[in-house]
């Protein structure tokens, strides 16, 4: 059993689907999909720091004295189709998806008992969010489901006089977020549980280990449930499951320690945001460089997605989000259930990044330009004369190559035109006997 200590948790070993799964869809969706302006920290900077283009917002557009909790009627949800989502979420090529079940603006996608009148049950869609998207998920694809949960809330007058007393009083945990916390786990037995926003307070007022024991002992889900590491000032990137370190982290080397690139596909917000245009989306070719160099040096890709008020999947996130699973249908043996290699970059060519297929002893190297002299050099593979053979993903026939003395080869990449293309945005070489 684990005790409620860092050193015990941090030596729970990582259930081994999450490394096999390697890429997830984060779901960002709630009352900030109402304004969706600027950002999914609306609330905020509009009411705490009064940035001036979201005071201008709703000062154009809002009656005055229209409050944050005044958007609540308005998360409406009418276009929100669970299965249709489930069925975008298989077409990503996604292993696992997480969705918000609470933000920093403490509005719960569920019905809990601990957010009266401040939930989706209660307000707006009168529906339970979470469970219609389990059941979907789990009933029509292999996806594991996870929920995002936030310690903190912005607002809330139970944490705003902890935070007063500086932590000494713990009204605020005991009463809301860790009854939240024991509650979705219960119900909706999620097999991520990524905590966020510890508000300035250590994990002792959060009670992050006892919680966590209790997740990892006797929890309905205690052994495939994997956790993240945001669990109270400084446990982050210390502490906990995988480690996230930051927003958008991707080191560019391997790390030691399973961690996870979570990003934006919206460069500007992790909410849905009516203002954006189409140079602040990433382009498929951005996402797949992104999922090569992350799993590469070991990482998990968490890729956002914050759907509108109404309940759509916008069509240009639908779009990415199909065209990463039309690439993984090609090059998917280049990313589930790989290791790292033992480099992680090749040394000749920019923008080639390995991976390692333990089971087959392949060496995947996938290059994300196609050469215009139809040869692709490497700087790292030792090659073996007579035995090591060469594969392009999605095309048939073997690949010529030749050594480059001890280390380091070339290879002849087939002539095609572009509809011959095995896909259209980086591409995999299978290496097979490599020393």
């Amino acid at each position: 059993r684990y005790e409620p200590s860092w050193g015990s948790l941090d030596a729970r070993p990582l259930p081994a689907w999450f490394d096999e799964a390697k890429f997830g869809v984060f779901i960002h969706w709630g009352v900030f999909s109402v304004p969706s302006f600027g950002s999914e920290w609306f609330w905020w900077y509009w009411q705490k720091e009064k940035r001036e283009s979201y005071v201008k917002f709703m000062d154009t557009n809002y009656p005055p004295g229209f409050s944050y909790e005044d958007f609540g009627p308005l998360f409406t949800a009418e276009f929100f189709d669970p299965n249709q989502w489930a069925d975008i979420l298989k077409a990503s090529g996604a292993k696992y998806v997480v969705l918000t079940s609470k933000h920093h603006e403490g509005f719960t996608l569920w019905g809990s008992k601990y957010s009266w009148n401040w939930n989706a049950v209660d307000v707006g869609p009168k529906r339970d969010l979470v469970a219609e998207l389990a059941t979907s998920v789990r009933n029509r694809t292999d996806l594991h489901f996870g929920l995002y949960h936030s310690l903190f809330e912005w607002f809330n007058p139970l944490f705003l006089e902890d935070a007063t007393n500086a932590f000494k009083t713990r009204k605020f945990p005991t009463s809301k977020s860790l009854p939240e916390l024991y509650e979705i786990v219960t119900k909706y037995q999620p097999e991520v549980i990524w905590s966020d926003g510890d508000g300035n307070a250590p994990d002792t007022y959060w009670n992050s280990t006892g919680f966590l024991a209790w997740l990892y002992n006797d929890s309905p889900v205690r052994d495939t449930v994997v956790t993240n590491d945001r669990w109270g000032l400084g446990s982050i990137c210390t502490h906990g499951g995988f480690y996230t370190c930051s927003d958008r982290y991707n080191p560019g080397h391997l790390l030691p320690h399973k961690w996870e690139n979570c990003m934006t596909i919206d460069r500007g917000s992790w909410g849905y945001r009516r203002d954006a245009r189409l140079g602040d989306y990433l382009a498929i070719e951005d996402l797949v460089k992104q999922l090569a160099e992350t799993v590469s040096c070991g990482g998990n890709l968490l890729m956002n997605i914050g759907p509108t008020h109404d309940g759509r999947i916008a069509v240009v996130f639908e779009e990415r989000l199909r065209q990463v699973g039309a690439w993984l249908k090609v090059n998917g043996d280049a990313i589930y259930g790989t290791k790292p290699w033992r480099a992680q970059n090749d040394t000749a060519t920019p923008g080639v990044w390995y991976t390692f297929s333990p089971k087959e002893g392949k060496v995947n190297v996938i290059f994300l330009s196609w050469p215009v002299s139809g040869t692709l050099e490497l700087g790292e593979p030792r090659a073996k004369l007579g035995e090591t053979q060469v594969k392009l993903a999605g095309y048939k026939e073997l690949l010529k190559w030749v050594a480059l003395g001890e280390k380091g080869m070339v290879i002849a990449l087939p002539q095609l035109t572009p509809q011959q293309l095995p896909c259209q945005w980086g591409w995999t070489l299978q290496l097979t006997d490599i020393n």
